[in-house]
């Protein structure tokens, strides 16, 4: 599940590591190891039971060098007095000393990354029954970070996790189960989890149940619920939800057609950067649904979809630029944005490209490259589009010597090969 192991690695991508010298846990008190004596804003007596082996006092200095309160913030020496605590059972130093090596604020005192320690200190708080620890062990075991990559023990420490109420590992199984992830796939139990971890707020979670109403994965088919729970996640500046909510009010499932609401939540994702969103937008400012027609606005959001590798929207965008509206009419740029789409299989930008090559319109005229375009886009182009492609192709296959009809067909070939239809 690639979505899902992406947002775990983020959540783990900053860590700090093992401290320089074991001796120095067991043995000598981090202060007198430091050469220092109690600094100004620690309480002495703290310091005292600290040595004196007190977990808790050990636990709460170790907070007071992570957070620099009333200190230098040190992650080196916070760690050891977290290790003091941890030896002794203290679960929340063991997953303090875990955040430190796993998922650390970046500060890096002295620290360097090492999942295999946070993966031991995560094991010993999540084997006392800590949520958060839990979560994150399942988080490196299904990564494969510092241990064997292992996606059963991953979803049973996530699962031991959620039905805690922590709601990452919520989400987490949920997806597991949505993606057969560690588990069968299980929408129905997908649903379950998602709507667990919704119900406490969280926004990836209420998209996710959202997607599952609208398709009618482990739950009854709803658009009415569908819409619902985008509109949550939406509110809460979830670009997917909004997005989604946005395809819901332009086309009018479960909610009433509105293509001025479609506009709007189209906007909000799409300043976010997501892709199709830009591209919808700028289609409505193209046609003037929901919004002024534009072309201006409609060439702003193309180009930044285009930008991001949208075919449709490289076509749409050359197109703007072949026909001239809202920008000087200019053939070349129009191949130029047709030529990316074309190259990632978009059927049309093809027929686009070989035409412009047979027309000489952008590029210099040229059979050969006109007939390949043609070809390649006959092969996938849906009738009857595709019967008048053909004819092109075929007239410009007459003006072609066998020679170069053999080897544009074997280019052809060839193009195939490396670009199998996607799924």
């Amino acid at each position: 599940m690639v979505r899902h192991r992406k947002q775990l690695a983020s959540t783990l991508i900053l860590a700090f590591a093992l401290i320089a010298s074991v001796a120095t846990f067991l043995f000598a008190s981090p202060l007198e190891a430091q050469g220092q004596q109690s600094p100004t804003g620690i309480d002495t007596v703290l310091v005292d039971k600290a040595n004196a082996g007190d977990a808790d006092s050990q636990f709460k200095l170790g907070v007071i060098y992570r957070d620099g309160l009333g200190v230098s913030q040190n992650d080196s020496i916070a760690a050891e007095w977290f290790s003091k605590a941890g030896e002794q059972g203290k679960v929340e130093a063991q997953l303090a000393l875990g955040q430190l090596y796993g998922h650390g604020d970046g500060l890096g005192k002295g620290l360097a990354l090492d999942y295999a320690q946070a993966a031991v200190w995560y094991r010993k708080a999540a084997e006392q029954g800590n949520a958060e620890a839990q979560f994150y062990l399942g988080g490196i075991l299904g990564l494969g970070k510092g241990v064997p990559e292992d996606d059963a023990q991953a979803t049973g420490w996530w699962l031991k996790s959620a039905e805690k109420g922590n709601v990452s590992a919520q989400y987490g199984i949920a997806s597991a189960y949505e993606n057969g992830f560690g588990l069968s796939r299980d929408y129905s139990q997908a649903a379950v989890w998602y709507r667990k971890a919704a119900e406490q707020g969280d926004d990836g979670s209420e998209y996710r149940l959202g997607f599952l109403y609208e398709h009618g994965q482990g739950v009854t088919q709803d658009l009415a619920q569908a819409a619902d729970w985008y509109l949550k996640a939406a509110k809460k500046g979830h670009s997917e939800a909004q997005f989604r909510l946005g395809v819901l009010y332009q086309v009018g499932r479960g909610v009433p057609q509105s293509l001025e609401q479609a506009a709007n939540w189209y906007r909000m994702a799409a300043e976010q950067g997501q892709s199709t969103a830009q591209l919808l937008l700028a289609a409505l400012y193209e046609r003037g649904q929901g919004v002024t027609q534009d072309y201006a606005q409609a060439i702003i959001w193309y180009r930044k979809a285009a930008e991001q590798g949208d075919a449709t929207a490289q076509h749409n965008l050359g197109q703007i630029y072949d026909d001239g509206h809202g920008v000087p009419q200019d053939f070349a740029q129009a191949v130029n944005w047709n030529r990316k789409a074309a190259e990632q299989g978009l059927a049309v930008a093809q027929e686009f490209l070989g035409l412009a090559y047979r027309l000489g319109r952008g590029v210099p005229q040229n059979n050969m490259a006109a007939y390949f375009w043609l070809d390649i886009a006959a092969a996938r182009m849906p009738k009857p589009d595709q019967d008048k492609v053909i004819k092109v192709r075929d007239v410009v296959a007459a003006e072609l010597t066998p020679s170069e009809l053999a080897n544009m067909q074997k280019q052809a070939a060839e193009w195939f090969a490396a670009h199998p239809p996607q799924p």
